[in-house]
C-alpha cells in the first residue's frame, strides 16, 4: 500500500499555470503506474493523466492534451502534474492515485487504482 499526499493546488486566473505534486510513501511507489484524476461536486471522478512505471508512456484525456504534462521522479517517490493555459472548466479537486499492475500502457478507470491521496483544490477564475 502506498500513502499519497497531494499539494500545489490553489486559485489561478484563466491562462495561468499550476504544478501539482504528489508524494508517495510506505510502499513500492516505483512499481506503480501513477494517475491523476479530478472531480467536481455532483459529477463522477474523471481521469486526467497517467504515467507508466518506467516513465516512457503517458496518457491524457483530450481536453488537457497539449496543456498538461504528467511526470514522475521514482528516486524521490514523486509524481507531478504541470498544468498550463488553465481554463475555468479545469476547476476541480485533483487526486493522485497508484495502480500496482505491470505491463499496461494506461489505466483510465478509477477502479484500477488501489491507493488515493486526499485531493487538492484547483480553482481557475475567468
Amino acid at each position: 500500500q502506498v500513502q499519497l499526499v497531494e499539494s500545489g493546488g490553489g486559485l489561478v486566473q484563466a491562462g495561468g499555470s499550476l504544478r501539482l505534486s504528489c508524494a508517495g510513501s510506505g510502499g513500492s511507489f516505483d512499481y506503480c503506474m501513477m494517475g491523476w484524476f479530478r472531480q467536481v461536486p455532483g459529477k463522477e471522478r474523471e481521469f486526467v493523466a497517467a504515467i507508466t512505471q518506467n516513465r516512457i508512456n503517458t496518457d491524457y484525456i483530450d481536453s488537457v492534451k497539449g496543456r498538461f504534462t504528467i511526470s514522475r521522479d521514482n528516486e524521490k517517490n514523486m509524481v507531478y502534474l504541470q498544468m498550463n493555459s488553465l481554463k475555468p472548466e479545469d476547476t476541480a479537486v485533483y487526486y493522485c492515485a497508484a495502480n500496482p499492475k505491470w505491463g499496461i500502457l494506461t489505466a483510465r478507470s478509477q477502479d484500477q487504482y488501489t491507493d488515493w491521496g486526499q485531493g487538492t483544490q484547483v480553482t481557475v477564475s475567468s
